[in-house]
Parts: structure tokens; sequence; C-alpha cells
């Protein structure tokens, strides 16, 4: 039963910085693909950033140069570092998992930027 629980989630003034992170149990870590992912009121969950298991990163573009996505294979745990942060970067943050069809999504946590 692979598991994944995001934590690092709260309220930041605009400017303001968060570190997600996401640990994973089950499975092995190192060849999941791993991404975050958000979902804001009103709106469809969107890619925000992506990193292989050869740590090739993918990002929303919207987002780079503020956001960077990293991996602790030891540590089994997926890291997204938010820096700069705006009011549309308010939603609920979604880890995701992912080894050919199969996925695995944890249970989410909320950001919310806002003065």
């Amino acid at each position: 039963q692979v598991q994944l629980v995001e934590s690092g989630g709260g309220l930041v003034q605009p400017g303001g910085s968060l570190r997600l992170s996401c640990a994973v149990s089950g499975g092995i870590f190192s060849r999941y693909l791993m991404g975050w992912y958000r979902q804001a009121p009103g709106k469809q969950r969107e890619l925000v950033a992506s990193i292989t298991s050869g740590r090739s990163t993918n990002y929303k573009n919207s987002v780079k140069g503020r956001f960077t996505i990293s991996r602790d294979n030891p540590k089994n745990t997926v890291y997204l570092q938010m820096n700069s942060l705006k009011p549309e970067d308010t939603a609920v943050y979604y880890c995701n998992a992912a080894i050919g069809i199969t996925t695995y999504w944890g249970q989410g946590t909320q950001v919310t930027v806002s003065s």
C-alpha cells in the first residue's frame, strides 16, 4: 500500500515563501515520477511541477523561476520550495506519485496567499 502525506501548507503574505513536503511510504520511491498539482476553488486540478527518477524537472510556466521541486530518495520525500508567492497561487496542493499507468495521490495541503 502506497501512501503519500503532504505537509507545509499554510497562510503566507504575498512575496513570502513556503516549502511543501510529501513523504511517501510503500513502493520504491526512487522509481516514481513525482509531481505537485494544485486545485483552486472552481478550477480544474493542474500540474505545477514534476521530477523524474533521473531528477529531470518540469514546471508550469507561471511558476518558473519561483518554485523549485526536488527529491530526497533516501528520505522517500519530494519537496516544493515556493518563493515570491502570489495570491493566484492560492490552492490545495496535492502530491502525486506515478509509475507506469498507476498513480497515487496525497490528501492535499492548503496554501493561502493573502495579506
